[in-house]
């Protein structure tokens, strides 16, 4: 009895956890490119820095920055395979600041450097439905690519 009384606040604080989490996971899918941080996500969801961080990566496997990072390489990914950008003006469209951590992100998670990518990408796609060639050329998540010549073609 005393253990199904005090395990209900409980379970209500994980519900609200969780939808604090899910509005933070929302917010950096339509914000990605806004200049966002760990301490202003936590602001947001009225949570600390360290307990948003723990929480994010238990209920989605991986960090708010890491989550951030991907959504940016995912778009980065699209607007590349259109090919009217350079890889510069990609990564400051994204969100990114720093044109070296984009492009070792974007390495890591894709497995080719940005440049070649925009390179081959534009014509392995280019058959394809847009919505076709986002699934099949979606980022690797929660581990990295292994550095490999492209075979897009």
């Amino acid at each position: 009895m005393i253990s199904q009384v005090t395990s209900r606040p409980a379970a209500a604080q994980h519900l609200r956890d969780l939808a604090r989490l899910r509005r933070v996971r929302d917010r950096i899918d339509r914000e990605y490119a806004q200049p966002l941080d760990v301490e202003a996500l936590a602001r947001g969801a009225h949570m600390s820095a360290g307990h948003l961080s723990r929480e994010f990566r238990l209920a989605y496997g991986e960090s708010p920055y890491g989550y951030l990072m991907t959504r940016r390489i995912e778009r980065a990914m699209a607007l590349l395979r259109r090919g009217d950008l350079s890889v510069t003006e990609v990564c400051f469209a994204v969100g990114c600041s720093s044109l070296g951590t984009f492009s070792t992100r974007f390495t890591e998670l894709v497995g080719v450097p940005p440049s070649t990518y925009r390179r081959h990408a534009a014509r392995a796609t280019a058959e394809l439905p847009s919505c076709v060639a986002k699934q099949v050329t979606r980022p690797i998540r929660n581990r990295e690519a292994p550095v490999t010549e492209p075979h897009l073609a």
